[in-house]
């Protein structure tokens, strides 16, 4: 039970650290060694001293405070190391080796690289640093593999990443990895390979690794699931399309299509029983070793190459130290109790990686196997159909696959109901066909899917079986996915809300825990009651009269959504990324959801950039939308696609809840005028409350901006101005300025952008006029309230940095 408690508080102290904005002095860590001193002197000393209540909140406090002040040692080693200021975006030659997989992407490839040597004098490059290759016109993209030693000329920045509420922390990825540059190979430069391959454990593995993915792409070349099979067997995730994806969550499925803790411990289970029946059968194995010992070592052996070959992300890391303690506990002839047992796990994984708990993955994977074992474990008795007498013989076959039908069931339901707080914590929906998608999904996949493909990629010496297992694997594969297909198109297949608040997950936790109390506890549908508040407490809308604003974060391009009490209205997409992914789906929607935007009234789509427009089918997808009004072109596959499309034009207005919305810009005959950019036909935008206005300028250039001193110069002065054209010399002509004279300048900027946005001539004029200047690369998204009697701000980065947060410096 101590041991439990230690690790609790642990985890305690080390999620604690994740949460701080600065990490901590360090004089106070002399106290931890007072406090192990005194349990020590305690636990020598047995004549009651303290009571035993005071004597288990010091070994509570004591690990709390041992695992604070670990993580806390573990960043300050980590962010010691970075790349200098001076050196982001200029060529630098180096020496270095390939260090992972290379994900490959439509436009190239990324990957991980350890630097060897630096070539440029007086250059700084840390060991280990993320990059990628592109295309460019008339250069092919070089084509790296795993292992290789190359000399490259990179282009590296600090590890910078958007900032939104509830959006994907890229700068926390970057630490827990220990990437702590990332760039790209500039290809115009001699970058030249000067080994096949390096020496080194971990880089034969991502050799192997590679083997593995050629194989599978060989033998599977066009096959509509071989990615999967890819992802299954190496852990290569990036492999399977996003549209699959979108399938695989919506069932609820998405845990099965990557190497999961299910799939190792089902291997490493297979290698423990079939070592254990060979063994058994020779006299003098078992005189040599006990063949449980011997079976315990090759399930460890078995999890742990399975768990290596995937990249050994937190939920192959759990199984592992799960199976490593029972190993140990069999073969030091202990007993190690369930708790103990996770307990290990849990430190195993925490100890050197503090940065897991703040991973989806860490809670989910830990908390399924709670739920497992609070369902399984210590509990007494069966359902009354399964008790002797009923009958049949408990030991019947019939009886015994009734129990296990049973015991499945159980399992099954416990992890719907158990992970509903969990999965509404941190990705707001849960899969309302995930019950059934995983009964015949977990046995399928584990069972058959992955042994054949495993099969299919290690074939033993001396004996070749083709590619049969592979193609079999690949039809039981297309079979599953096209039950899931059916159920992914049935209505209403997914429960979507907005971010519950956190005393009401705590609320829902505990309501599980009583739900799943054994039969014959009183009153354990007070579970359902306490699991409502996570749906019933919906965030507070704006006041009548009111508006809240999100400027989103999306690097280099334009979104913003404005919700007044009962409408919601999202104003640009921002830039489309690869590979299926954009700013829609993987900013927009989860941001949308959390803060219960359920649907639009109004998609303005500006102008045809893909910075602007990029995310619009994504949000198209996942979200009903009213109207679309925008200046696309009629033959723009957006607007095929869309519902109630029409043309943004000057002289459009409507009320929302007593704020008023109107269209600036462009004028209604610019459309018959060939000769206009496509940027001066963007939608200007003006909200209004009282005597508060907000500006939206898109990407207007000087010409839309002296059409508007001249048709609209009574409307132009505003409280807050999205600068046009995110501060390009071809927009922000003084008069302009003037003539808006924002109090807030927004400009909405990626890090470090090819483009050189904002110019500094044009954010001095800004200055000049007294705004105050927001910038989306080092402020985040930008909130905003208005309402008739004025206006508040918030810097989301400036007002929830972590330590790790990157502060960028202009």
């Amino acid at each position: 039970m101590r041991m439990v408690l230690f690790t609790i508080c642990f985890t305690l102290g080390v999620w604690l650290l994740q949460q701080q904005p600065a990490l901590p002095d360090f004089a106070w860590a002399w106290l931890l060694p007072v406090v192990f001193f005194v349990l020590l002197v305690l636990r020598l000393r047995s004549d009651g001293l303290l009571p035993r209540s005071i004597h288990t909140l010091m070994i509570a406090v004591f690990a709390c405070g041992l695992g604070f002040y670990h993580a806390a040692w573990q960043a300050e080693q980590r962010l010691a190391v970075n790349l200098p200021g001076e050196w982001q975006g200029r060529d630098i030659e180096v020496i270095g080796v390939v260090a992972e997989l290379p994900r490959n992407h439509e436009h190239g490839q990324r990957f991980g690289f350890d630097v060897e040597k630096i070539l440029t004098p007086q250059a700084n490059v840390p060991k280990h640093v993320y990059l990628g290759t592109y295309s460019e016109k008339q250069i092919t993209p070089l084509a790296l593999r795993a292992a290789e030693r190359w000399q490259l000329t990179l282009r590296l920045k600090q590890p910078h990443g958007s900032s939104n509420p509830h959006g994907f922390d890229f700068e926390v990825w970057a630490l827990e990895n220990n990437v702590r540059a990332v760039g790209h190979v500039n290809n115009k430069a001699n970058n030249v390979r000067l080994a096949a391959r390096a020496d080194g454990i971990l880089y034969r593995i991502e050799t192997w690794r590679e083997a593995v993915r050629d194989k599978l792409n060989a033998t599977l070349a066009g096959a509509p699931y071989s990615g999967v099979l890819t992802a299954l067997t190496i852990g290569d995730q990036g492999s399977i399309p996003q549209s699959q994806w979108q399938v695989f969550t919506r069932t609820g499925v998405n845990h099965l299509m990557s190497i999961s803790g299910l799939h190792i411990t089902m291997l490493s289970g297979a290698g423990f029983a079939l070592t254990y029946w060979l063994w058994r059968r020779s006299t003098r194995l078992t005189l040599l070793l006990p063949a449980r010992k011997a079976a315990a070592l090759v399930a460890l052996l078995v999890a742990l190459g399975y768990a290596l070959l995937s990249g050994f992300a937190v939920p192959a890391q759990r199984t592992v130290y799960m199976v490593g303690a029972v190993a140990a506990a069999l073969w030091l002839n202990r007993n190690f109790s369930i708790g103990q047992i996770l307990s290990i796990a849990l430190l195993g994984v925490l100890i050197p990686d503090p940065w897991a708990v703040m991973s989806p993955g860490f809670w989910l994977s830990f908390g399924a196997v709670v739920l497992i074992l609070y369902v399984t474990a210590h509990r007494i008795g069966r359902a009354h159909w399964q008790r002797e007498g009923d009958g049949k013989a408990v030991g019947h076959p019939s009886a015994y696959s009734l129990r296990v039908l049973a015991e499945y069931a159980n399992v099954q339901w416990a992890m719907t109901i158990g992970l509903i707080p969990l999965l509404l914590a941190l990705f707001q929906q849960v899969s309302l066909v995930s019950p059934i998608a995983n009964t015949f999904a977990i046995p399928l996949v584990s069972l058959v899917v992955v042994p054949l493909a495993l099969l299919g990629v290690v074939q033993p010496p001396y004996f070749s079986y083709g590619d049969a297992p592979l193609w079999l694997a690949h039809g039981v594969m297309s079979w599953t996915i096209k039950m899931l297909e059916w159920l992914n198109n049935l209505p209403q297949a997914v429960w979507t809300q907005h971010a519950p608040p956190a005393w009401s997950i705590a609320a829902g936790m505990f309501g599980v825990l009583m739900i799943l109390l054994p039969r014959g506890f009183p009153a354990r549908w007070l579970g359902f009651v306490l699991m409502l508040p996570m749906f019933l407490n919906a965030p507070e809308p704006p006041a009548q009269g009111s508006v809240h604003l999100v400027i989103f974060d999306i690097g280099q391009g334009l979104s913003v959504v404005a919700q007044t009490r009962n409408h919601a209205l999202l104003y640009d997409t921002g830039p489309d990324f690869s590979d299926g992914a954009d700013s829609g789906n993987r900013i927009l929607i989860p941001v949308l959801r959390a803060l219960g935007v359920a649907k639009l009234d109004g998609l303005i789509l500006t102008h045809d950039d893909t910075d602007h427009t990029g995310g619009a089918l994504s949000v198209m997808q996942a979200m009903p939308i009213d109207w679309l009004s925008s200046s696309l072109p009629e033959q723009s596959p957006i607007l095929q696609q869309a519902h109630n499309p029409q043309r943004c034009t000057d002289g459009q207005h409507w009320d929302w809840d007593g704020v008023h919305f109107e269209l600036l810009h462009p004028s209604p005959d610019s459309y018959n005028q060939e000769n206009i950019r496509k940027n001066n036909r963007g939608c200007v935008l003006r909200i209004s409350t009282g005597n508060q206005h907000i500006l939206l300028a898109t990407d207007i250039e000087k010409e839309s901006e002296q059409r508007l001193l001249k048709e609209h110069a009574d409307k132009l002065p505003a409280a807050l101005l999205v600068v046009p054209h995110h501060g390009s010399m071809t927009s922000s002509v003084q008069p302009f300025v003037e003539a808006v004279h924002p109090r807030y300048a927004v400009f909405t900027v990626g890090y470090l952008n090819r483009f050189g946005h904002p110019k500094e001539e044009v954010v001095e004029r800004y200055r000049e006029t007294g705004s105050e200047l927001l910038r989306s690369d080092e402020d985040g998204a930008i909130l905003v309230e208005m309402d008739a009697h004025g206006l508040q701000v918030e810097r989301y980065r400036r007002t929830q940095m972590r330590y790790w947060t990157h502060a960028s410096q202009h």
